[in-house]
């Protein structure tokens, strides 16, 4: 079946928007009390170490409170007490699922602070690689909230896609997970015209799978009917929640960083930003489902960028922040001396700066203030994922405890940038 024929199939179907659940008659002699739950912490279905407090009326919650900390690690203040090129590391253990997209928000903050710029072959590696991280982190969204409701095989179909994807990130940067590999300045290397084929030809496949998978749950009855009308949400109330990226787009609101607010070069690439229409999390899942076409789109035309400047410089030249060439500091006690300096005693101008990235989540912003030492005055991160978590009460609250898994899929969120 193809796309446009499953759309069709979807559209046949009745649209019932979802109701708030009748409560249980409370005059019935059968009827019991109302009862406290805890969804989680190791629920499955929480999408992470996420407890929700609930109170249900048979099926019905009439009240659910997110429990988070469970992951705190201090992020924040580590960042304070570390410095500034140390805390790098860490920024990929926020999102674990796209740490390059976290490591390019924080480089660039870091890049805007000290009036750095960044050469244009390292911009578009710097594209290539977060459009390659928000397609990673949408398919575990897109399979592991549909193996919450059934649909078990695209779970597999999606981690396949995605293990091709590791591969071709361990072979750039010598690691699956965790990669560092964004620095203050550009990226740590290039990126060899092999591996550039390899990555063309994996991304001359992938709309065919995106096309495969929607063929199989765009226009599935059970799908459909588990999510249509589920967690509905008005432009105006996402707004007012906080809420970005695909959970604001899947009410109609066309916010994007990379239209809005460009950065890396993204006004230079030609895509589109999907909206739905009615808010609910069919629409938040049809959202993302294109967003995996537009981020291929992207990344084909960076690649093709990247043909045109092979040689060039791939991090800025400014021996203020960038580290010397490994082959300059073992021959040289200068340069050695050099390195030392940079990496335990890096400082930036006076003042404050806050970047934001749109990543697989939403806006992930970095505000950093600096008072002119090695050790940040503070350092404050914009979580998309805390708000996702924050408004499951408003999505959920008065549905059957069924629709809660869907809701959770739905928001898509990761705990280890919620708490930090």
């Amino acid at each position: 079946m193809s796309p446009e024929d499953s759309k069709l199939a979807a559209d046949t179907i009745e649209y019932r928007p979802g109701q708030m659940a009748e409560p249980a008659d409370h005059d019935d002699p059968l009827h019991g009390a109302q009862v406290e739950l805890n969804i989680g912490p190791s629920h499955p279905a929480t999408h992470g170490v996420l407890r929700l407090k609930v109170l249900a009326d048979g099926e019905v919650l009439t009240r659910i409170e997110p429990v988070i900390g469970y992951l705190h690690r201090g992020k924040e203040k580590a960042c304070e007490s570390l410095g500034w090129r140390k805390f790098f590391v860490h920024t990929d253990r926020l999102d674990y699922l796209q740490p390059m997209l976290n490591n390019v928000g924080y480089a660039m903050a870091l890049e805007k602070l000290a009036h750095l710029e960044v050469p244009e072959r390292a911009q578009v590696i710097r594209v290539l690689m977060m459009e390659t991280n928000r397609i990673m982190s949408h398919l575990i969204a897109l399979g592991v909230s549909a193996m919450d409701l059934g649909a078990i095989s695209m779970f597999f179909f999606t981690f396949d896609q995605r293990e091709k994807i590791y591969d071709l990130i361990d072979a750039y940067t010598g690691h699956r997970m965790n990669n560092t590999y964004i620095r203050m300045g550009g990226v740590y290397a290039d990126l060899e015209e092999e591996l550039e084929r390899h990555f063309s030809a994996f991304f001359d496949n992938f709309i065919e799978q995106v096309d495969e998978w929607e063929s199989l749950l765009t226009g599935n009855r059970i799908w459909y009917e588990r999510n249509r009308g589920i967690g509905a949400i008005t432009a105006e109330q996402a707004l007012s929640w906080g809420l970005t990226g695909p959970n604001l787009r899947g009410s109609g609101v066309a916010y994007d960083l990379r239209k809005s607010e460009p950065y890396c070069g993204y006004e230079d690439y030609d895509f589109e930003i999907p909206i739905g229409e009615r808010g609910d999390a069919f629409d938040r899942y049809l959202v993302r489902i294109e967003e995996l076409r537009q981020s291929a789109r992207i990344c084909t035309q960076a690649l093709e960028r990247l043909k045109s400047s092979r040689g060039a410089n791939v991090i800025a030249d400014d021996r203020r922040y960038v580290l010397p060439r490994l082959s300059d500091v073992t021959s040289s006690m200068e340069e050695l001396i050099h390195q030392f300096k940079i990496v335990t005693d890096m400082s930036l101008p006076r003042g404050e700066a806050y970047m934001g990235v749109e990543s697989s989540k939403g806006e992930l912003g970095f505000y950093i203030a600096s008072d002119g030492t090695a050790a940040p005055l503070r350092c404050h991160l914009r979580s998309p994922s805390l708000m996702n978590v924050q408004v499951i009460p408003f999505l959920a609250e008065g549905k059957l405890l069924s629709d809660v898994v869907a809701v959770l899929g739905s928001v898509d969120f990761v705990m280890g940038e919620v708490d930090r």
